[in-house]
């Protein structure tokens, strides 16, 4: 679906990086990686840990958030956040989506907390919103919601590296704390890795100690705290600072995969592209598409008949709030990610695609319907 791509260089970086002896969770690399990162993002400082989910979890503890909070999160997304939520003993509730981009609807947001100030009941400690797909949520409702309230900020910022809000790249659109994952499907990979970012160096250092199991600075180990052994890699950040130098190039071929998509196949009447919204600059993560309900054909349908021909797809996010564990959260809803859910398909979307073979997926596609008893006009 999106097949890691390899710049050419990480041979070269892991070879330094064995060469220089430094193969612990420690070492130059790591600390060059950070920099390079935050340089990217701009005055921002950063902590390379060893998931995406590590990142997380790390960002709720320097949230302040512990057992019994409650923290509003994306319910269209994957199970990673709900779960560092419940690593720290809190409840996770689950927020719909706004339709004009896929992301956490500011407007659910505003009126579920209003409703609980007018009841007097608890707000939320945090909030953890998703950048979906590699599309930025429209950050500053969002930020101005939970200032009014006081309410810690943290975004995920998972798929969405070197995408854009307004003038700002995501990582650094205001939050308290943001994360990036570098697992091996995300645009940059360590193949496993992640990182904490904040504009706040005071956090940051609290990371790094805490992802070093909490050591104290001393002549021996001393602990005051629990700590995790969360830190990445300095091969794996080798391998990451090689991956970070065609960026761009990446997201300019992952567009050029979603222009083609959004050329032929919304000719096929019930088919739309995933929203681009005009706040900022997606990194064109994954190029997913949805089907009218109308149609007669379903996203399940063109998965199955694009698998016969070798072609990986997959459905969109099952919303959280149907997940089965976690059956028991309260879900502010609309209806939206579950209309994404039972419509929406990610097509392949990594940049070593070729024209042909987006030809060939666009083909796939658009004989499915031709052939269609009755199906709709292209």
């Amino acid at each position: 679906l999106k097949p890691p791509v390899l710049s050419g260089q990480e041979i070269n970086y892991l070879t330094e990086a064995i060469k220089s002896n430094w193969i612990a969770p420690v070492g130059p690399d790591i600390q060059l990686f950070e920099q390079e990162v935050c340089q990217k993002l701009g005055n921002v400082y950063g902590c390379a840990v060893n998931s995406g989910t590590a990142a997380l979890h790390l960002a709720l503890i320097l949230a302040g958030v512990g057992a019994g909070d409650e923290v509003f999160t994306s319910t269209f997304s994957f199970a990673a956040v709900p779960f560092a939520i419940q690593y720290v003993g809190a409840i996770p509730i689950f927020v719909d989506s706004d339709i004009s981009n896929w992301n956490m609807s500011a407007q659910l947001l505003e009126e579920e907390l209003k409703k609980r100030k007018f009841e007097g009941k608890s707000i939320p400690k945090a909030i953890v919103a998703v950048d979906i797909y590699g599309q930025s949520v429209d950050w500053d409702p969002i930020l101005r919601i939970c200032n009014e309230y006081g309410i810690w900020v943290i975004e995920d910022a998972s798929e969405a590296l070197g995408a854009t809000y307004k003038d700002r790249f995501v990582g650094n659109v205001g939050a308290h704390i943001s994360c990036f994952s570098f697992n091996g499907n995300k645009i940059v990979t360590t193949s496993g890795g992640g990182m904490i970012i904040s504009p706040f160096k005071h956090l940051i250092d609290e990371a790094h100690k805490l992802a070093t199991q909490s050591k104290e600075p001393g002549l021996f180990y001393l602990h005051k705290s629990i700590g995790y052994n969360y830190k990445l890699s300095n091969l794996l950040a080798a391998f990451g600072r090689a991956q970070l130098i065609g960026l761009t190039e990446k997201i300019e071929k992952h567009q050029l995969n979603y222009n083609c998509y959004n050329q032929i196949l919304t000719k096929i009447t019930p088919i739309t592209m995933m929203p681009c919204a005009n706040y900022g600059n997606p990194n064109y993560w994954l190029s997913c598409l949805t089907i009218a309900n109308h149609s007669k054909i379903t996203n399940i349908d063109i998965l199955k008949a694009l698998a016969t021909e070798n072609i990986e797809t997959r459905l969109l996010w099952k919303p959280l709030h149907l997940q089965p564990i976690f059956n028991n959260c309260q879900a502010i809803l609309n209806g939206v990610s579950e209309q994404l859910f039972q419509t929406g398909l990610c097509l392949p979307s990594g940049p070593n695609l070729t024209q042909h073979d987006l030809n060939r997926i666009c083909n796939s596609i658009t004989k499915l319907f031709q052939n269609y008893p009755n199906s709709a006009s292209l």
